[in-house]
């Protein structure tokens, strides 16, 4: 207690010199100077972009939403061709129409020559086929010329008789003298009609038949022949033999 009263009567005298200097020290006051503007414009200090702030927690169970496609969307508006554009797509539509059209039409066209290139080596193929060998020996030239007067002598001996003997005849002897005098051309040309007649199993039947039935009466023919042949001999020899003994009887 006595301490305190001590160092309250030590202080108290400074304390109180302390406030009356400041109360009586004369005030200065300072007349602000008038601001001018630098010559250099001071380069601008941005401030620093402010940290962008963490995002939230997204639980399992909520979906994320984007809010700022969903406001961009809102805020374009809807876009709407130029007539220039929609013009420039039907120009282009038609150019890929008339394009497709000249394509599907040079295909057309090459898909046709080639079938008709292709028919005309078939053809001269068939036509080269039908030739005889050379080894053969066998010559189309007289030979065609044999086939046509034979053909042709038909004609003339049926030409007053009916309309079916007009059209069979000069074919008959036209075939048998093609048979007989180019026997390898007629085999060849046989074998090719017999191969278009396949493509027609009716038509490849009845000649079938029709060959059957030739050669039945071919081989009917033969054996009559033979049989007439041989009848005829044994008559023959028989009138011999009755002659010659007449003879002897008479001698």
């Amino acid at each position: 207690m006595a301490a305190r009263v001590l160092l309250q009567r030590r202080f108290a005298p400074l304390a109180a010199a302390a406030l009356g200097g400041i109360a009586f020290s004369p005030a200065v006051a300072f007349a602000e100077a008038p601001k001018r503007k630098p010559i250099y414009d001071e380069a601008e200090h941005y401030s620093p972009l402010p940290s962008a702030p963490s995002p939230p927690a997204i639980l399992p169970s909520q979906p994320i939403q984007d809010n700022n496609s969903s406001s961009n969307k809102d805020e374009q508006p809807s876009w709407t061709p130029a007539p220039t554009d929609r013009l420039a797509v039907q120009i282009g539509r038609a150019r890929l129409f008339l394009y497709d059209v000249a394509v599907a039409a040079e295909n057309k066209v090459n898909q046709t020559v080639d079938s008709a290139f292709d028919l005309e080596q078939s053809f001269t193929r068939t036509i080269a086929s039908l030739a005889p060998p050379r080894e053969s020996g066998e010559k189309l030239m007289p030979g065609t010329i044999y086939v046509l007067v034979a053909a042709m002598a038909g004609s003339i001996l049926t030409r007053n008789r009916n309309i079916v003997l007009r059209a069979t005849v000069p074919f008959a002897l036209g075939v048998g003298a093609g048979w007989t005098v180019l026997p390898i051309t007629m085999r060849n040309v046989s074998d090719l009609a017999w191969k278009y007649e396949q493509k027609f199993p009716a038509v490849a039947e009845s000649h079938v038949k029709l060959r059957e039935g030739i050669q039945k009466t071919i081989s009917f023919a033969k054996v009559h022949r033979e049989v007439g042949v041989q009848y005829v001999d044994d008559k023959v020899t028989d009138v011999r033999e009755a002659l010659e003994s007449w003879v002897k009887q008479g001698k």
